[in-house]
């Protein structure tokens, strides 16, 4: 292997190098033939066969939120109401601790853990593949209403079917589906871009909500009491059926999200430009589509719609790494962090309350959205 530094290089023109255009998803997309500067190290085998492009930002941002994501973990596997050393945490989760910390670790702590790590990756990966496709910060599976057709297909399973796991799983996808087509529909002719899909899907939302509370009203006391905990988004009770519903959705999912990244950047320059690089816009935007409802579709099935997770993940990740596409390696693992985070800080400062994780999210996700429009609208005046 080789490591060719690059600096200063520009796409020539009228035909544009892909790379060289690092495009935001609330900013419109750059006009063709504009040279941008690409930085970076091009890593190639010997023969020149293979080759990557690694960004040094990128890879220590990445890194960094790692570490930190593993010591958050470490943070909330050790401490709660029975604090454990590492020590008792790592016998635990290899067989060989005490059958008091095996209970704790394993039936307790980690089941909710990966259940957090799973749902906040999924739905921070879903928004920054919406942001990406829509060309707007606001354009997410929470605002636009997936979440909220998610919602609906399960409440639909828990209230009128009273079915299991699988098929609350099955019908909050299958509600998501539907919700995406018929905004799709909605805008058929107009595509996917800027501010109408945005206003349309907060119009779908508002109508998936109030069928939601009609939903709640016609269910018995002790269903509607079970419906109306979900829709507020937590991850109390989660075992291990949870877990491996979302990880499976995510193991699945996650990796052809993260082989189409490229294409999605070249989408992200403009249907004509990408279609000029050999990219089959349509496909494209279909498959990347129905990526991102899964992705919130399962992560709603499981714990219920968290909010803005979609929304701050993929803009925060993005504003550290500071480099072209749209980075849904650390959108993931800032998804994951921030919810983890979120609920480790309602299970420790709010005990012995039992607050739901989307009280939280739902706290910091709406101080982040003001900040996010008096931002956007200083940014629309200069």
């Amino acid at each position: 292997m080789s490591a060719v530094r690059e600096t200063g290089a520009q796409a020539p023109d009228p035909r544009p190098n892909p790379a060289t255009y690092a495009t935001r998803p609330a900013s419109p997309a750059p006009e063709a033939g504009t040279p941008r500067i690409v930085t970076g190290t091009v890593v190639r085998t010997r023969k020149g066969g293979l080759s990557l492009r690694v960004h040094g930002r990128v890879l220590a941002v990445t890194v960094v939120l790692l570490c930190t994501l593993v010591l958050v973990m470490g943070v909330v596997l050790t401490t709660g109401d029975f604090g454990l050393s590492v020590g008792e945490v790592v016998q635990a989760l290899t067989g060989n601790g005490s059958g008091a910390a095996d209970f704790i670790v394993n039936t307790l702590r980690m089941p909710r853990l990966l259940t957090a790590l799973c749902v906040g990756a999924a739905l921070a990966v879903s928004g920054a593949i919406l942001q990406s496709l829509t060309g707007n910060t606001l354009g997410t599976p929470d605002i636009i209403g997936f979440t909220n057709g998610s919602a609906t297909g399960a409440l639909l399973v828990i209230v009128v079917w009273h079915g299991s796991m699988t098929q609350i799983a099955l019908g909050a996808l299958a509600g998501g589906l539907a919700t995406a087509a018929a905004v799709s529909l909605l805008l058929l002719g107009r595509g996917l871009q800027g501010f109408r899909l945005v206003v349309v899907g907060i119009g779908v939302s508002a109508l998936l909500l109030a069928f939601n509370s009609y939903l709640i009203t016609r269910a018995s006391w002790q269903e509607a009491l079970e419906a109306q905990a979900w829709l507020v988004g937590s991850l109390g009770n989660r075992g291990w059926p949870h877990a491996n519903a979302v990880g499976l959705a995510v193991l699945v999912l996650l990796p052809p999200a993260i082989l189409l990244a490229r294409r999605l950047s070249m989408v992200e320059m403009g249907d004509g430009i990408a279609t000029a690089l050999g990219v089959n816009v349509t496909r494209t935007r279909a498959t990347l589509l129905v990526i991102s409802v899964a992705l919130a579709a399962f992560a709603t099935a499981v714990t219920g719609p968290i909010l803005f997770i979609a929304l701050a993940a993929p803009q925060l990740a993005r504003g550290l790494i500071r480099s072209p596409g749209p980075g849904l390696v650390s959108s993931a693992l800032m998804g994951a962090l921030l919810l983890t985070v979120s609920d480790l800080a309602v299970q420790r400062l709010f005990a012995p309350a039992l607050l739901p994780v989307g009280t939280a999210t739902g706290t910091i996700g709406g101080l982040y959205l003001v900040w996010l429009l008096i931002t956007e609208s200083r940014k629309s005046r200069a």
